[in-house]
């Protein structure tokens, strides 16, 4: 009974940590989809060329998009033009920050972490986007037959998707120009979106935060957990030897799917069970850049050389800024790192209230879907 109450306790401070940041993070993604045109990032990422990587790397930092919802976007522009290096520096860029990640963070450890996590993955995104240049596949994979086996348990990418990580039916009503009633594009459809307040709302608090719900549900319960419960002797042995701590987080965070708003509790839950900064750095950085899809997506878009640069620069990338971080906050106490406050605000725990809410109807949603039939020519029926 009392781990039960300490765990509660440990999740509602986490909770109210976050949430106020989460949901104006997701109020500003909202806005940035509305005013972003879509085909924005696939005609600016050139050939094989520096400029090109630098400018995927920073189309893909404030886009609210996680590691598996980056796929069919990354997928169009590969497809669009763009070179492997381009792609490859989107495809990393992209999951790690956001801008609901970055405001997150902000409210979790604060602005120095924050911009330490945005400038490294930036410099990362780009040494690997260079790195793929460099050194190119020794044969041409071929784009159509490659990526529809991989993406096919994604979404299908016909054409270029906006900027949402959605489900398969969703990428399809957004991907197609002609509407269920047959008729098709007119040239009303190929002007410039007007801004709708509306649309903006429920891109962010329905089609984004119903995408992470889930994710984030289980990292805020992995958070208060792993606070709970890594026992004392366990935070001092990691403290001791914090290369082994290091290669457990890099053993979990590279397979997992991870968002990275939804990694930020666990790696708050983390820090505060005594794993140091830098380690805790590697999950939020490794966590959502990687996954056992993607890597499968890389691996038949890109190549298995690309595929190589990617987990490589990624590991050592993180693993390399882990241990500047530790160094550089080597005299800062760890509880000074996470700012969760003892006594949370009436915003705080209005907006804790608010968000879950939403994650609830959202992972209760499918279970209260009523059952529809469908009739056929003949008028038969059937649920």
């Amino acid at each position: 009974m009392e781990f039960l109450w300490a765990f509660f306790e440990a999740l509602i401070d986490l909770s109210n940590a976050m949430a106020p940041y989460i949901l104006f993070g997701l109020f500003f993604a909202g806005l940035l989809h509305e005013l972003v045109p879509d085909t924005l990032v696939s005609k600016h990422l050139g050939r094989d060329s520096i400029g090109s990587v630098i400018k995927a790397t920073i189309f893909g930092v404030p886009l609210p998009v996680c590691s598996c919802g980056v796929i069919p976007l990354a997928t169009s522009i590969k497809k669009s033009g763009a070179s492997n290096g381009a792609t490859l520096s989107f495809l990393i860029s992209t999951p790690i920050t956001g801008v609901d990640s970055i405001l997150a963070t902000y409210g979790m450890f604060g602005w120095a972490f924050t911009i330490y996590r945005v400038i490294t993955s930036m410099i990362i995104s780009i040494i690997a986007g260079i790195l793929s240049n460099l050194f190119p596949e020794p044969e041409v994979v071929e784009q159509e037959s490659a990526v529809a086996p991989a993406f096919s348990a994604v979404s299908p990418v016909s054409k270029p998707m906006s900027f949402a990580a959605v489900s398969t039916q969703k990428v399809e009503e957004e991907s197609s120009c002609c509407s269920s009633e047959g008729g098709c594009c007119s040239s009303e459809d190929e002007a410039k979106k007007k801004f709708s307040l509306m649309g903006a709302m429920k891109y962010a608090f329905i089609t984004l935060l119903g995408d992470i719900a889930s994710p984030l549900f289980i990292g805020l319960l992995l958070g208060a957990l792993i606070t709970v419960s890594i026992p004392s002797n366990l935070s001092e042995i990691l403290l001791e030897y914090s290369w082994l701590s290091y290669i457990i987080v890099i053993a979990i965070a590279v397979p997992m799917y991870v968002c990275a708003t939804a990694s930020l509790p666990i790696a708050a839950g983390l820090m505060l069970a005594g794993v140091s900064p830098g380690a805790a750095f590697v999950f939020l950085s490794a966590g959502p850049a990687t996954n056992t899809v993607t890597i499968g997506v890389v691996k038949k878009m890109l190549g298995t050389r690309t595929l190589y640069i990617y987990l490589g620069t990624i590991v050592f990338g993180s693993v390399l800024f882990g241990f500047g971080l530790d160094y550089i906050l080597r005299d800062v106490p760890i509880n000074d790192l996470v700012h969760m406050e003892e006594h949370a605000s009436i915003l705080a725990m209005v907006s804790s209230i608010v968000l879950w809410g939403f994650v609830g109807y959202f992972m209760f949603k499918p279970y209260f879907k009523k059952e529809t039939k469908s009739c056929c020519s003949d008028g038969s029926c059937s649920s």
